[in-house]
């Protein structure tokens, strides 16, 4: 069964109506009801009852998303969550980073103090702790210096600010968003592949699909940098799912005489 975008969105959020000026278009938005009169929703089509909730020039009547914008607008919030959950975690990597820069001494010597304690138990369950890979990994990070750790902690946190720049403006459905999102998650590719190839695991394979998937979608369903038309072609799509448009367009057709009018101006 085709999911229907458009009712599933007026059944969370409720109809939106509109009264337009031109005789013609509003004709064919109004009905006359026993309960009294109703108008076409502008998002799923169907007549609700009461008062339209705006009226005026049909040019000025609100931008309404449907059908695949509706869509696309989900999927884009989908991806928007992701990055501002992704922001997040990264914000707190950055100040983990940043507070074991000033106190690197001391987890150093809590860490080795404990260590001491749990070299017997471990021992008794047949693990080195001397030669742990993830030992020697934590021991190479009291080498690093306190500069490289607060070089590290401020990259951290821009690229978390990243993130979270593109979850706002994904939410919103914002253009510069989508080529922010695009252009930054396309930079990064080459570094996962990498990791990858150095360290296989599942959260890094499901990471860089994502991502991957990401970037193609967005670029293609949105028609970045020129691709399938480009912004104008983007434009006139929605516009052409806009109910007003398709409403006026057949009360054009409609008219007497509208037939000729098209047939001119094709000559």
């Amino acid at each position: 069964m085709k999911h229907d975008w458009n009712r599933r969105t007026c059944a969370r959020r409720g109809h939106i109506t509109y009264a337009p000026q031109e005789r013609t278009l509003r004709e064919r938005l109004q009905a006359t009801t026993a309960a009294g009169e109703a108008w076409r929703c502008l998002r799923c089509g169907d007549f609700a009852l009461g008062a339209p909730h705006g009226s005026g020039p049909a040019d000025q009547a609100p931008q309404v998303l449907r059908g695949r914008a509706l869509r696309d607008l989900f999927i884009l919030r989908l991806l928007a969550f992701e990055r501002a959950v992704r922001g997040v975690f990264i914000v707190l990597a950055a100040a983990a980073v940043w507070k074991f820069s000033n106190s690197q001494t001391a987890v150093h010597q809590f860490f080795e103090q404990n260590l001491t304690v749990m070299r017997p138990v471990a021992q008794h369950f047949g693990y080195d702790v001397d030669h742990s890979p993830i030992v020697d990994t934590i021991r190479k990070t009291f080498d690093y210096k306190h500069s490289t750790l607060v070089i590290v902690a401020a990259a951290l946190l821009a690229y978390a600010l990243i993130e979270l720049v593109e979850g706002v403006g994904l939410w919103f459905a914002k253009r510069w968003a989508e080529y922010l999102t695009v252009v930054a998650t396309a930079a990064f590719l080459p570094l996962e592949i990498y990791e990858l190839a150095d360290k296989v695991s599942g959260l890094k394979i499901a990471t860089l699909a994502l991502n991957v998937i990401a970037v193609l979608y967005i670029a293609f369903a949105k028609r970045l940098f020129g691709l399938r038309g480009g912004a104008r072609a983007f434009e006139a799509e929605r516009r052409g799912a806009s109910l007003l448009e398709v409403e006026q367009a057949a009360g054009t057709v409609g008219e007497p005489g509208a037939a000729g009018a098209q047939g001119a101006a094709m000559a």
